[in-house]
């Protein structure tokens, strides 16, 4: 499912910017002014924002041009780009799987080279996973350096709007425009220089020290592992050191991150009910029957099973059992990662343990689906900047290289993943 408000022809540069002439792609959760914003989701089919969110804003500032909406996971829940409600969106560079998800339109788009950009969500690997499923680059900033303002909220504490493109040069450059304060977003702050991401895409790893956690390669397919291995050797050649870290808590990070990201869910998407939000539903006077008619015919079924779990999680008996654990275990990953970086620049693991799914592959098994989420979600747990690097392919499709940085890294990201990409 898109929507494409303007043709190839139409493009016309203005020399107004530094993105002058570049197209985008935007995923169906960030707000476009009078151009529908559905979600993936029925519940949204109609649903046309009166505003632009500040990274469209930005971007179309900078000279950009937005040609259309991209496929998504409903509300931004899945790893496969196939809870959508307008049905699936498959992978261009193998054909006959998954693009992976959410954002699976924008990287889609990307590496069918039918956009020079696009923009993604990241919640617990929503970016970078499908841009490794793709073979192009997804950047994750850190929580807090791009806005949110506009961005439909799936699991508010846990997600970024990043770019996806087919350079570490362009991705950064993207980033350098949408990054910042913004006063409709409290969570925003500013670089912590004023230098441009997109000129630290130089490649330089003389120096650099490369952390591999041992924890990440855990269950990784062979192929995605061989592949994982000659990135590493690449970065070695060029003047990288590389270092063994072990990162505990991780052990722990999926299933904190679900019920955190559940939890979050079940509160922000009470707003659809058919009087605020969603389709309206004929009731004889009983609100509650109301209520729950229009969520049982607007929402798909990875999206009921989050919402009741995370309702769950909420409830009275069991707060404290599920949620305030899960909350101890977030910070138990973050203390992880701090030490790690106390001695080394950046740590590695492949972005998916696995290839890409076969269409289908994964719909009937959601606890596959969650698991592969095993090296993304603790970035988010923490609040950290990531990036997605092609590293390769196996048979079954393209592998990604993941880096994740401290807080605010993003220079140093973008500086390593150069050298591959």
């Amino acid at each position: 499912m898109s929507d494409v408000f303007i043709t190839e022809a139409e493009i016309e540069p203005t020399g107004s910017g530094p993105l002058d002439g570049v197209t985008v792609a935007v995923k169906d959760n960030i707000s476009t002014d009078g151009v529908r914003t559905t979600c993936g989701s029925a519940m949204l089919a109609d649903y046309v924002p009166p505003y632009d969110a500040t990274v469209v804003e930005r971007l179309t500032e900078a000279g950009a041009t937005v040609v259309g909406k991209t496929n998504m996971d409903e509300f931004g829940m899945g790893t496969t780009t196939e809870t959508s409600a307008f049905g699936p969106t498959e992978n261009p560079t193998a054909p006959g799987r998954v693009p992976g998800g959410s954002s699976g339109g924008s990287a889609a788009a990307v590496a069918a080279g039918e956009v020079d950009l696009a923009l993604g969500s990241d919640t617990g690997g929503s970016v970078r996973c499908p841009a490794a499923f793709c073979g192009v680059v997804g950047i994750k900033p850190t929580y807090g350096l791009v806005s949110r303002y506009g961005l439909v909220a799936y699991a508010n504490s846990l997600e970024q709007i990043g770019p996806l493109a087919p350079t570490v040069e362009a991705a950064a450059g993207a980033l350098d425009v949408m990054a910042g304060v913004d006063d409709r977003d409290a969570t925003t702050r500013e670089p912590p220089t004023e230098a441009s991401y997109a000129d630290a895409a130089d490649g330089d790893v003389e120096g650099l020290t490369v952390g591999v956690a041992t924890e990440l390669l855990e269950g990784a397919d062979e192929g995605v592992r061989e592949c994982f291995e000659d990135a590493l050797e690449e970065l070695r050649e060029q003047g990288a050191t590389t270092e063994t870290v072990s990162l505990p808590s991780v052990e722990t990070a999926v299933q904190a991150y679900y019920v955190i990201a559940m939890s979050e869910a079940s509160s922000n998407l009470a707003r659809f009910d058919g009087v605020r939000y969603g389709p309206a539903t004929e009731t004889d006077g009983d609100w509650n029957d109301a209520f729950a008619a229009v969520r049982e015919e607007g929402f798909g079924e990875e999206v009921k099973r989050r919402v009741l779990l995370g309702t769950y999680a909420l409830s009275a008996g069991y707060h404290d059992k599920y949620y305030e654990q899960a909350q101890d275990a977030r910070a138990w990953v973050k203390q992880d990662f701090d030490s790690a970086f106390e001695d080394v620049d950046v740590l590695a693991s492949p972005t998916m343990p696995v290839p890409p799914f076969e269409l289908g592959e994964s719909l009937d098994d959601p606890l596959q689906m969650y698991l592969a989420d095993a090296n993304t979600v603790p970035v988010n747990l923490a609040n950290l900047p990531a990036i997605s690097v092609p590293a390769g392919e196996t048979a079954e499709g393209p592998v990604g290289l993941q880096l994740v940085g401290p807080a605010f890294g993003e220079e140093t990201l973008v500086r390593a993943g150069s050298a591959l990409a």
